[in-house]
């Protein structure tokens, strides 16, 4: 799998896409527990995608 659309992608939008799921899996809580689990997952990992993504940029 080659996954060199990622490599386009700018930190921000993986900031911007990590608070989107961040605030969905506060309103799904109450609704399902598993998409709210899911959602939390994806959202503090696309917000380390963007760390790692800003450090490689920076050197």
């Amino acid at each position: 799998m080659n996954f060199d659309s990622l490599k386009n992608i700018t930190p921000l939008t993986f900031y911007f896409a990590s608070v989107i799921c961040l605030a969905l899996s506060n309103v799904a809580r109450d609704k399902s527990l598993t998409f709210y689990y899911i959602l939390l997952v994806l959202g503090v990992g696309l917000f380390f995608m963007g760390v790692l993504k800003r450090i490689k940029t920076k050197r």
